[in-house]
């Protein structure tokens, strides 16, 4: 089907901005005239113009009586730009295709609106699932006020992250790394336990040419994150400590002296970490992947807040009763209370297999 195809490009184009766009979602536009692209654009950065507004300038006067196809609803507000929908419409755009309607349900439908009374027609739901996959971040973000999470490990054979002795350096294959680096390219922060920060020292940086630095959370209760440890010393970008009042307040001074946000969440003896989660959503943190110890990856997953699994699992038997294993914690006493994966799926990734499948649905 043409239109398909024409949606599509403006899928696959909406892609080049992967990890760029935060807080705003992935948009691909493609204008077409007589049956050819005549011009596309995708929103490049929060604060940038949108995809429509690229593709509106590069088709110029041909835009009048062209189709527009477009990921998402276009916007009918003053954000950091001007409102899109009023933009389509002075541009002459006689049809409008959008792949689905803006999630946010204070806005949802008032693009279309806008549309449709200047006489525009307007198709909505075509490759929908699609567009939706494309921002399942955006979305969860935008509907529920969380940050979309990702928990990633590495494990051997029988479910191992290190062994007996503590050794965990390198259980995946190269090729698994440089895509874990990837995933830490993509997301807006990442976050492990104060255990992994004590135990391997870790700068949790992107080691890709190009590549995007998240921010990093280190889930730290008591505070005991040393002063001298890499989420510290090294500043190539933000460092959170989250906490709580139970935390030594010359420490958590300290830590603020040398750059580190803190974020009180709770005053039991744990960090509560929905409050977590919510703060970072209220920051514009709209993704958090987690590379944490079993007992971060246990109360996550307890906590309901993990969205998507990735599991590098290596062609390696580590055993030992003492050895790591991916997820560890209290667990989870029942078969019944057991986290189930939708859409679970394998591929090989160098010498290792990449398990992925999705916690919840948008």
């Amino acid at each position: 089907m043409t239109d398909e195809i024409f949606m599509r490009e403006a899928l696959r184009i909406a892609r080049n901005a992967q990890g760029r766009t935060s807080p705003n979602p992935l948009v691909g536009a493609v204008i077409v005239r007589d049956g050819k692209i005549i011009a596309e654009g995708w929103h490049r950065q929060a604060g940038s113009p949108h995809a429509e507004i690229h593709a509106l300038n590069m088709a110029g006067d041909l835009a009048k009586n062209s189709t527009l196809y477009v990921t998402l609803e276009p916007c009918s507000h003053f954000g950091r730009t001007p409102p899109c929908a009023n933009a389509i419409v002075d541009a002459g755009i006689k049809k409008v295709f959008a792949a689905m309607s803006d999630p946010n349900p204070k806005v949802a439908g008032r693009g279309f609106e806008i549309l449709k009374s200047a006489g525009v027609e307007v198709e909505v739901g075509l490759l929908e699932a699609e567009a939706r996959a494309l921002n399942e971040i955006f979305i969860k973000w935008v509907t529920k006020n969380l940050p979309f999470v990702t928990l990633k490990f590495a494990c051997s054979l029988d479910g191992k992250i290190s062994t007996a002795g503590g050794e965990s350096q390198w259980i995946s294959c190269l090729e698994s790394r440089k895509f874990s680096h990837r995933l830490r390219d993509l997301n807006d922060a990442i976050l492990v336990g104060v255990g992994t920060v004590l135990a391997d020292d870790p700068s949790l940086t992107t080691r890709l040419v190009d590549g995007k630095n998240p921010v990093r959370i280190v889930v730290d209760s008591s505070a005991k994150t040393p002063l001298d440890s890499k989420v510290v010393t090294e500043k190539f970008s933000q460092t959170i400590i989250a906490t709580t009042t139970n935390a030594p307040p010359e420490k958590i001074s300290a830590l603020k002296n040398l750059g580190v946000e803190i974020i009180f969440a709770g005053d039991k003896k744990s960090v509560d970490l929905k409050i977590l989660m919510r703060e970072l959503a209220r920051r514009e943190i709209t993704s958090v992947l987690v590379e944490g110890g079993g007992t971060v990856h246990f109360s996550m997953l307890k906590e309901k807040l993990v969205d998507k699994i990735f599991a590098f699992v290596a062609p390696k038997i580590i055993g030992g009763k003492n050895s790591l294993t991916a997820v560890e914690g209290a667990g989870f006493e029942k078969l019944s209370d057991a986290v189930n994966l939708k859409n679970f799926s394998a591929e090989k990734i160098g010498e290792d297999f990449l398990l992925s499948g999705r916690v919840t649905e948008d």
